[in-house]
């Protein structure tokens, strides 16, 4: 096929030696499959700014230099400022696919980053075609509590790294040779700095649940979000069983006797207005005897 211009400049470097195909084309970028030496790969020419069809949020990145508010505005404002916001944007994929790699998650191998364009391994299935995405398949309820199982295993896995993927559905889980693997990570953001956390995890985990009940309706009653999510809170991760149930507080509450409060209320309000007739009066004796 002809050459596109992204990938030019790959040719040149011989990072790439040809350009097989197009596999899709997608909000946030375009994916080629291009021969390098002997081994086929995947390369994710990432999409210009003002040719995306969504606005990215703040990545990991950038939550961990860009901390500021001043600092954001002049970000969203100033030309060279966006280009650098681009840049954090597009390096926040490979920072990802290489923690998540050595955290034991399942990733594409991150290859090389040249000009925009991420060369990262090529996912195959079981009889070595490309793999297809989750939302292609028709699963069985057994297929889809297993891949479910596995999914909230990796998220877990995932958040114990600190890391939320932040757009996580069956549109970005791959199903490879192996199991699922977990593709599309620019808009990873972190747990610990990110003040929507709990929520962006929750959407992740809900999407997941939703698609799969499709196949398995029991998951449909589960609530792994708000169980992980807990767990995480109280440092109880990766360790804890999950269930799919978040537990209830064991605190046992009483009732509240308003009538005692209102009545602590007005005895408060009643002793400070005594006081303050006392400092009056001792007011007005000292100013007679001067």
């Amino acid at each position: 096929m002809r050459i596109p211009k992204r990938l030019e400049p790959l040719i040149e470097e011989g990072l790439i030696d040809s350009v097989m195909c197009q596999l899709m084309t997608g909000k946030e970028a375009m994916i080629y499959m291009v021969r390098c030496g002997k081994k086929i790969c995947c390369a994710k020419v990432y999409k210009e700014s003002n040719k995306r069809n969504f606005l990215p949020r703040f990545s990991y990145s950038e939550e961990r230099k860009v901390k500021n508010s001043r600092r954001i505005r002049v970000i969203e404002k100033n030309g060279h400022d966006q280009h650098i916001h681009e840049e954090a944007w597009q390096s926040t994929e490979v920072d990802m696919l290489c923690r998540l790699s050595d955290c034991g998650i399942r990733v594409p191998k991150f290859y090389n980053f040249f000009a925009g364009v991420l060369l990262m391994e090529l996912i195959t299935d079981s009889e070595g075609n490309v793999a297809s995405r989750l939302s292609d398949l028709l699963l069985t309820p057994g297929q889809a509590r297993k891949y479910h199982r596995i999914l909230i295993k990796q998220i877990v896995k995932m958040l114990c790294a600190g890391i939320v993927h932040g757009d996580l559905s069956q549109y970005n889980v791959l199903a490879g040779r192996h199991g699922p693997v977990i593709i599309d990570l620019p808009q990873a953001i972190s747990a610990e700095n990110h003040h929507d956390a709990r929520t962006i995890i929750k959407r992740d985990v809900d999407n997941l649940t939703a698609y799969f009940s499709r196949f398995c309706p029991e998951l449909a009653k589960t609530d792994y979000a708000s169980e992980i999510w807990s767990y995480y809170q109280r440092g109880q991760l990766p360790h804890a069983t999950l269930t799919g149930h978040a537990k209830q507080s064991q605190e046992k509450s009483y009732p509240v006797n308003v009538g005692n409060i209102l009545q602590i209320i007005n005895d408060t309000i009643k002793k400070e207005m005594a006081w303050q007739r006392h400092k009056q009066t001792r007011l007005i004796s000292h100013l007679s005897q001067c």
